[in-house]
């Protein structure tokens, strides 16, 4: 998508689509419309008077004006004017460029008075407005035959974000950083959206690969082979009863000398069947969702690719199936982790711990100055969380914060679990070091622990989005499907460290 910050009166900007986002109102025209409403004929006023108007969250509607310089014009609202944030813009325009790709308008302005944006800049605008219309407006279709094409609405390929001016220079430098952090978002999503047959763990590999090659990156990618003389025994566990071969994925920017870098680390689970213990056949098609830590650990690097920041970064991805089969991992075994330290296998179905524990291994060798982790891990943080959070849990509880702060920055908000040394005890193995599964209760922080046993000498922060990664219905301002999460989390808590 094109973008591009103007600074013009609403009243006098064409366009085919003009969208402008309004928090909750009375049945009174607010001041900040009356001259758009004076030009496009009254139709405002009278939408707020009829009440078939009111600034709800994710309401719309699109008029056609009489008479003003744009065609259409569709009031998005955003819920009640005290609670209106940055995401609540983001939210704005991706309803906006939702409604832009149903009408097939092909190009989008996007204005919030200032009245109206709850304290947030030119800037914030900018920045935001362009990350949502990506995400409202993509779609993914590329698997899809042309025969039912002819009917197919144009994408939204432009973005004109109108502001009051004073600070557009600062907007049109922040619209290039959301401009950057949306592509990553994008990419996240599609490779969540790639089936399991074309997006392997070498599919995964080989994108990691085109980042290095279009931004200069160092990739590092471990097969099988490399993988077994690195010892990584977890990782190789899960690999077992699969016909496809892992991949070990490492992912290096350098923007800051030999300064200690931040890691960021996402579970690849390209498909999981749950292995020997088994998953219910209903929803198992989702299951190719597993990879969504890793789709954002790229995406984050995407951004990273195009804004340069002056700060390190690697990214790094265990990546495999959990098929069941004949040489499958089985209840009971017992395998070598990369550290050293032994792991009972209790339940097969929790196997992104098992890549994640020889990923966090691994990455001690990089002295990170922290390490973020993301995965698609338990369940039970659905039944604690819903959909609307992920929870977060660390070593480190300055870092936990951090996080949390950038998810509030990015919408994709996350919500601290506490780690007290009680919860330890429920992986303790009678045979083993630890064991793979605590069991039901308290499932999320008991896989969070587990984790823990393989984090050494650096702050650590894991984040499990098991209920935020995708959804599996529509919602105003996104299509069903792969949400990108926690791409936008990843890439603001990398821009706040580069300053």
């Amino acid at each position: 998508m094109n973008g591009a910050v103007v600074v013009a009166a609403l009243e006098t900007f064409e366009t085919p689509l003009l969208a402008v986002a309004v928090p909750k109102q009375g049945k009174a025209l607010p001041a900040a419309l009356a001259a758009l409403d004076e030009k496009a004929g009254g139709v405002i006023g009278r939408l707020f008077a009829s009440g078939e108007f009111t600034g709800a969250r994710d309401e719309a509607v699109v008029v056609h004006t009489n008479g003003a310089p744009a065609a259409r014009i569709v009031l998005v609202g955003m819920g009640k004017s005290e609670d209106v944030t940055r995401a609540s813009l983001r939210r704005a325009a991706a309803v906006a460029a939702r409604r832009a790709k149903s009408l097939g308008t092909g190009a989008l302005a996007f204005a919030v008075p200032k009245e109206f944006r709850g304290g947030a800049s030119p800037a914030d605008l900018a920045q935001v407005a362009i990350e949502g219309a990506e995400q409202g407006a993509w779609v993914f279709d590329e698997l899809k035959s042309g025969a039912n094409g002819n009917d197919k609405k144009p994408p939204v390929t432009a973005l004109t974000v109108v502001v009051d001016g004073g600070e557009d220079g600062e907007a049109r430098r922040a619209l290039a950083v959301g401009a950057a952090i949306a592509a990553g978002h994008v990419l996240a999503r599609r490779l969540q959206f790639l089936p399991p047959n074309r997006c392997t763990p070498a599919f995964l590999a080989e994108t990691a690969e085109e980042l290095g090659r279009t931004h200069g990156f160092a990739v590092t990618v471990l097969g099988k082979a490399a993988i077994e003389a690195e010892g990584m025994g977890a990782l190789l566990a899960v690999n077992q009863g699969s016909a496809t071969e892992p991949r070990f994925i490492v992912v290096e920017y350098k923007g800051a000398g030999d300064a200690a870098p931040v890691v960021l680390v996402g579970k690849g689970i390209t498909f999981d069947t749950g292995g020997i213990s088994i998953k219910p056949a209903a929803s198992m098609e989702e299951m190719k969702y597993d990879m969504s830590g890793a789709a954002a650990v790229l995406g984050a690097l995407e951004m990273v690719g195009r804004l340069r920041p002056k700060l390190n970064v690697v990214g790094v991805i265990p990546s495999t199936d959990n098929m069941p089969g004949g040489r499958a991992v089985r209840p009971s075994d017992v395998v070598k982790a990369h550290s050293g330290k032994t792991i009972e296998i209790v339940n097969t179905d929790a196997e992104g711990r098992l890549i994640l524990a020889d990923a966090l291994s691994y990455v001690k060798r990089f002295k990170p100055a922290a390490v973020l982790d993301a995965a698609t891990l338990t369940g039970a943080c659905v039944i604690a969380l819903g959909h609307t959070a992920s929870a977060v849990m660390g070593n480190d509880d300055a870092l936990v914060e951090e996080v949390r702060r950038a998810g509030e920055r990015s919408g994709e908000r996350v919500w601290p679990l506490p780690m007290y040394d009680e919860y330890k005890e429920l992986n303790k193995s009678d045979i083993a070091d630890v064991k793979n599964s605590g069991g039901r209760p308290a499932g999320t922080i008991s896989a969070g622990w587990f984790l823990r046993e393989f984090v050494e000498g650096y702050p650590w922060v894991h984040i499990d989005v098991a209920g935020t990664a995708y959804s599996g219905s529509d919602s105003p301002p996104m299509a069903k499907g792969p949400a990108g999460v926690p791409t936008r989390l990843f890439a603001e808590f990398v821009l706040a460290r580069a300053g």
